[in-house]
């Protein structure tokens, strides 16, 4: 029997409103504008794995993030939690201390009012993990301890402290609760490389010692090869191809995927003429018919302007789930290419 998923999203959807006030839409006779953020996303995450999703700005991983822990609801499809709907399990004030997130903005994200000891404490106190100030102050100074901090770094102002440090910070608070499931919302986005790197060894090292779950969310193709077990690649709303980590960058099937390789920096490919992503990224208030990638795709054709490609296993490398009628149909030239 295999192993119940600790997240698990089923043609999750979240939609915005974004239209006018009703009088000007009255006046006007304009319809309502809905912004199509996510719009019918699935996968699993096993216990223990790291699953990261990938995607130029506005594609709706953030969104992704949010709608894991429960800051939106799902306007389509259902988020799971060990197979128990999300919003159901958030009730539960034990189920929800096994859920945290590190927000992209370390110092956003963090009170500039309270000491750190307070900002990591606020989750124990509310909890009940520990009882009493003196064995509050010692589970915060171990927690401060674990990411490579001091004790005596509690009696300090977020300011006080280096990006990397604050990002330190925002990761003790969110063991504070001892979960087993993190949200990672682009946690080494706002830092220098050399703390990036840092951060990450981090993150992995407690990820070993702690039996973590991580939803990973980036921009960054050569921080999520690092850290990843599996990883989706989402466009406009949409995951267009999810594969072992290893196998979506030796391997990428998708066109928008092996876009977005062509664009990582390679001291090897000096020379070889490159072929990056054109055009802009469609509305997603007004996305295309079909394939919402066939306006910047070179393989597009009628049926891909016209039908919406489902997520299935692809020719050659089924551990890859792709959506392009272009690998279902052979016109990728995936056999060529393994074939050289």
């Amino acid at each position: 029997m295999s192993e119940t998923p600790i997240f698990e999203a089923r043609d999750l959807s979240r939609h915005f409103d974004v239209s006018r006030p009703v009088l000007q839409r009255l006046i006007s006779r304009e319809p309502r504008r809905t912004l199509r953020a996510v719009d019918g996303v699935s996968f699993a995450i096993p216990p223990g794995t790291t699953f990261s999703l990938v995607g130029e700005s506005g594609c709706g991983k953030s969104t992704v993030a949010r709608l894991a822990v429960g800051l939106y609801t799902p306007s389509g499809g259902q988020a799971l939690f060990e197979g128990q709907d999300l919003a159901e399990a958030r009730r539960s004030v034990a189920q929800r201390r096994r859920m945290q997130m590190i927000f992209q903005d370390p110092y956003a994200s963090l009170n500039p009012r309270w000491r750190v000891s307070d900002i990591v404490g606020e989750p124990i106190r509310a909890f009940g993990i520990a009882q009493g100030g003196a064995a509050l102050r010692e589970k915060v100074g171990g927690l401060l301890r674990q990411v490579g901090l001091s004790p005596a770094d509690g009696n300090r102002f977020p300011h006080e402290f280096s990006g990397g440090q604050r990002q330190r910070i925002s990761i003790a608070r969110a063991l504070s609760s001892n979960p087993e499931f993190l949200v990672c919302d682009e946690p080494t986005s706002a830092l220098d490389v050399s703390v990036q790197a840092q951060i990450l060894n981090l993150m992995k090292g407690l990820q070993r010692e702690l039996g973590l779950t991580y939803l990973f969310i980036s921009h960054n193709l050569a921080v999520v090869r690092q850290v990843s077990d599996r990883v989706g690649v989402m466009y406009l709303g949409r995951i267009v191809e999810s594969a072992p980590a290893e196998t979506l960058f030796t391997a990428p099937r998708h066109p928008y995927t092996r876009a977005l390789m062509e664009a990582i920096p390679d001291l090897e490919m000096a020379g070889r003429e490159r072929q990056p992503v054109g055009g802009e990224v469609p509305s997603p208030i007004s996305p295309p018919s079909g394939c919402t990638f066939n306006p910047r795709c070179p393989l597009a054709n009628d049926r891909c302007r016209a039908e919406r490609p489902a997520l299935i296993a692809a020719r050659g490398t089924p551990e890859t789930l792709v959506a392009c009628h272009a690998v279902e149909e052979g016109r990728d030239g995936f056999e060529a290419r393994e074939a050289a």
